[in-house]
């Protein structure tokens, strides 16, 4: 059973802010140091000034971006730049974008959901997380009492019950707030107050299970300080800021994540795809003009099969299918699901990149010999410079397969899943402290 309540936001004051594009940002874990600098130059009230302060050689235990970020939001709220809904809302989220010439909306709402352990089944994570990060996020947590950022969940209902609920309660009317950011997407926001329609997604989500799609350190850490302040004597903190999308929304995409690789030593391209003929049906496709072309056929033939790409310095594009029956158990991990060992990603990453060319899951993970990217052009240019030895494509993994993962407490390779476009943060702001005092 999953628990979520409408919650009172924190929202930038358009009477002070009219160009809201101004002050909101990309999630905090996508932002470098060159864009962090940016979003400082763009607004005085940028939240990026919450969400990823700069650091100061100077910072101490007394005055560091942890305790800025707290003296920011506190002043902001005085001088009304943040003000509070009047009452509990849930936010209906709507993001438009294009992918490859197409125009997509994905629709979502912003909601609290109840914090639990993973091992009670009702929340399902599909990543591994990282103790610095958050440590990080719960030092900022600890400071702020307030989710400046969204966890992006998934939640499963065919019938879109929930979705006819919210889109009946926003037909007729125009959204509350509306921005185009910096790369051309539109973001809408819509405030939901209406009891009935509050009640009706409340008691229509008990039955769900929630998949995280993006935000696993945020979930872990608002898990932990919940317990921190329960153990103080202070309930009521259980609550992080989610938004939930329907796995069965049209909008919902999934970016796949190449792989390029430099610098193994005696590399020789056509004694590598001779081996990689003991696997695969290896298929010359074309030139590095023909990539959409190939991108697209990759995509077909992987309906049925487990399919990747290649591309070499001898210019040819390949696709790569498995060969029925063929037997690769020796170079998976033991431990892994059904589901997980379906993945053209786990086969990629273990059976070529590991076993066949030596490069590790720790490796990987630090992004020696290779380099990860979503722009397939950029592979190729890579390969044609002669900076990369060889390149990966990967189709875009399936929603389902992530969900069939985490189904089977499992969780996805590194670079699997890059689920577009990113939310924004600074849209709402759920400021707990607020939420249990009302």
């Amino acid at each position: 059973m999953a628990n979520i309540i409408p919650f009172i936001g924190l929202r930038y004051n358009t009477n002070k802010i009219p160009n809201l594009a101004s002050v909101v940002t990309p999630p905090y874990d996508i932002i470098d140091e060159a864009a962090q600098v940016r979003y400082y130059a763009e607004h005085p009230a940028n939240v990026i000034r919450l969400e990823l302060g700069l650091e100061f050689p100077n910072d101490d235990e007394n005055n560091n971006r942890y305790t800025r970020a707290a003296e920011y939001m506190q002043r902001w709220i005085e001088e009304d730049i943040l003000v509070y809904e009047s009452k509990p809302a849930l936010y209906f989220y709507q993001q438009e974008f294009n992918i490859q010439g197409n125009t997509v909306v994905r629709n979502g709402f912003i909601c609290g959901l109840k914090v639990e352990a993973y091992d009670k089944g009702n929340i399902l994570p599909h990543e591994e997380t990282l103790s610095k990060p958050k440590e990080d996020r719960l030092r900022l947590l600890r400071a702020t009492q307030a989710n400046f950022s969204s966890i992006f969940g998934l939640y499963s209902d065919p019938e879109k019950t929930i979705d006819s609920a919210l889109q009946a309660a926003i037909s007729d009317t125009s959204p509350t707030s509306e921005l185009v950011d910096e790369v051309g997407e539109t973001h809408r926001l819509w405030v939901i107050t209406d009891n009935e329609t509050i009640r009706t997604v409340v008691e229509a989500i008990k039955d769900k299970k929630i998949f995280i799609a993006d935000g696993h350190h945020r979930y872990e850490t608002a898990l932990e300080y919940a317990q921190e302040m329960e153990a103080k004597g202070l309930p009521g903190y259980d609550y992080v800021m989610i938004t939930l999308v329907n796995l069965y929304d049209q909008g919902l995409i999934i970016l796949p994540t190449h792989r390029v690789v430099k610098n193994l030593e005696g590399f020789d391209l056509e004694a590598f795809r001779v081996k990689l003929g003991s696997y695969f049906n290896v298929r010359p496709f074309g030139s590095a003009d023909q990539l959409s072309a190939f991108l697209k056929a990759m995509e077909e033939q992987g309906e049925d099969q487990q399919v990747f790409g290649m591309y070499g310095q001898n210019g040819v594009l390949y696709i790569l299918s498995l060969r029925p029956n063929v037997e690769i158990t020796q170079a998976l991990p033991n431990d892994k699901s059904e589901a997980w060992k379906r993945l053209d990603v786990a086969v990629l990453d273990n059976l070529v990149l590991d076993h066949m060319l030596g490069i590790g899951a720790s490796q990987r993970k630090n992004q020696e010999y290779l380099a990860y990217t979503k722009d397939a052009q950029w592979a190729v240019q890579q390969v044609d410079k002669g900076l990369y030895q060889v390149a990966f494509f990967l189709n875009p993994t399936r929603v389902k397969e992530v969900v069939d993962v985490a189904q089977a407490r499992d969780k996805m390779p590194q670079k699997a899943t890059y689920f577009y476009p990113k939310l924004l943060t600074g849209l709402v702001i759920n400021h707990l402290a607020k939420n249990i005092s009302g």
